[in-house]
């Protein structure tokens, strides 16, 4: 749409994610990177309006948000002309997003920043092109840009180690707050080092990304459960999740198929295939015996093809 001065005034809406199915070390042509593949999500989202302005300023509202506002400076930057006047403008962005958990906040906002720029401007951006803005602007950046398939993600050089060419196969997510005490407040993840794997682990991760890479592929939700679980134990040395046996024992009683978590945050879910006649009633029973545990903060949704 156009304002009364006759520019474009772009809008964009980004998705958030629920925590990693895997996260780790893998091979790159680099040697050894840092990588993760996100849950998608559908129960929260980053609204963005950016209008442009002379002048090379970007201003934001709220204006904590600094990652979003350096990721508009940076895709002005990027769509404008050579030789072109500089533009600025104004970033609006507004949202549900609970920040610290683990759903990707930051990157919602940074997303929603760049692809509201990217329409004001009317110009393309490849998802590669996104990822490398997305990660100069908060360092480090989950793989939301990449909508169209499922990716294992470099979060901090913002590069594709594998595409795994399809979405995830289709599931029902029950997820929950995975620390009671925290009452909800969340992980300071600026302050998370970045987890030291051994040998066994970075091994381990190679036969997981084959594992999953086949998962997709033959939309095998067991499979995609079984690395998800994997990952989630690996991930208790480095930020542990509290119950985590009770918890993979009401995934047995349950009949889900696997259990997930955010590697920097403190939601957690377990993973059931959407498409089984009994996933109502099995959901049902996981909700009432993780209650019976003490976790009371739920909520569940389903993603996939």
């Amino acid at each position: 749409m156009v304002d009364h001065s006759g520019w474009r005034v772009g809008v964009a809406s980004a998705p958030v994610h629920h925590g990693e199915i895997l996260q780790g070390m893998f091979p790159g042509d680099g040697g050894l990177t840092r990588g993760l593949v996100t849950l998608p999500c559908t129960i929260h989202a980053t609204r963005a309006t950016f209008i442009p302005a002379p002048g090379a300023e970007v201003t934001v509202t709220p204006e904590w948000k600094g990652k979003a506002r350096r990721a508009a400076e940076l895709t002005v930057r990027a769509v404008t002309p050579p030789g072109a006047e500089p533009a600025g403008g104004h970033l609006d962005l507004t949202g549900d997003v609970p920040l610290c958990r683990g759903f990707g906040s930051s990157t919602s906002d940074v997303l929603a920043a760049i692809w509201a720029v990217k329409d004001a401007f009317v110009s393309p951006l490849t998802p590669q092109d996104v990822a490398r803005i997305a990660v100069r602007a908060e360092t480090a950046s989950d793989s939301l840009m990449f909508e169209e398939s499922t990716v294992l993600f470099a979060q901090r050089e913002g590069t594709v180690i594998e595409d795994f060419g399809y979405r995830m196969p289709a599931m029902r997510i029950l997820g929950f707050g995975s620390r009671p005490e925290g009452g909800g407040r969340g992980v300071n993840t600026l302050a998370l080092s970045p987890a030291r794997y051994g040998q066994d682990e970075i091994d381990l991760f190679t036969r997981l990304q084959a594992m999953l890479r086949e998962a997709i592929q033959m939309k095998d939700v067991a499979l995609l459960g079984s690395v998800a679980t994997a990952s989630t134990e690996i991930n208790q040395r480095h930020l542990p999740i509290p119950d985590l046996d009770r918890i993979r024992d009401i995934a047995r009683t349950t009949g889900a198929v696997g259990v997930q978590a955010a590697h920097s945050g403190d939601i957690a879910g377990l993973l059931f295939d959407r498409d089984d006649p009994e996933v109502e009633a099995r959901t049902d029973l996981a909700q009432d015996l993780l209650q019976e545990l003490g976790i009371h903060e739920q909520w569940n949704y389903t993603t996939g093809d």
